[in-house]
C-alpha cells in the first residue's frame, strides 16, 4: 500500500501545500502541545490537546507530501499515512490508533477514562513526531519549511 493507493481508494485527494500552511500547522501543534501540559486542565482535555497536536503533525506531513484526507475516517487515514510520509512503524501507528479510540470515547461518551500516564505518552509521541517531521521537512521539503 502507498499514498497513491489511498488516493485511488478515495481516502486521499491531491493537495498543493505552501510554506504558510505548514507554518500554520506547526503553530497549531505548538499551541496544542503546550495546552496538553497545563496541569489545571482535566486529563481528558490534556489528552485531547496532545492527540490533536499529533494529528496536526500527521496532517502537515501529508500536506507536504501533496495530499489531504477525503471522506470518512479522516483521523484514521491521516494517522495511517504516517507509514508512507514519515516512515513511522506499525507500533507507532497502532499506538496512535489506540489513542484515537480513547480520544473518541472520552470526547463523546464518558469522562475520566484518561490516565496521567496516557497523557504523558501522548505528549511524548507528539514530541517524537515533531522531531521526525522537522528533520523530514528540512531534508525533503525545504521549499515548504526552513528553521
Amino acid at each position: 500500500m502507498s499514498l497513491e493507493d489511498l488516493l485511488i481508494e478515495g481516502h486521499l485527494k491531491r493537495h498543493r501545500s505552501s510554506r504558510r500552511e505548514i507554518g500554520q500547522l506547526l503553530d497549531v501543534f505548538k499551541r496544542d502541545i503546550t495546552d496538553a501540559r497545563i496541569t489545571g486542565l482535566s486529563l481528558d482535555r490534556q489528552f485531547e490537546s496532545a492527540y490533536n497536536a499529533v494529528l496536526i503533525l500527521s496532517k502537515a506531513a501529508l500536506a507536504a507530501s501533496g495530499y489531504r484526507t477525503s471522506g470518512e475516517g479522516n483521523h484514521y487515514w491521516t494517522i495511517k499515512s504516517l507509514l508512507f510520509t514519515l516512515g513511522m512503524n506499525d507500533i507507532f501507528i497502532n499506538t496512535l490508533n489506540k489513542f484515537r479510540h480513547i480520544r473518541n470515547v472520552s470526547n463523546y461518551e464518558m469522562t475520566g477514562m484518561v490516565s496521567k500516564k496516557e497523557v504523558k505518552e501522548m505528549i511524548s509521541l507528539g514530541e517524537e513526531l515533531y522531531t521526525r517531521l522537522i528533520k523530514w521537512l528540512e531534508e525533503n521539503q525545504s521549499d515548504l519549511f526552513t528553521t
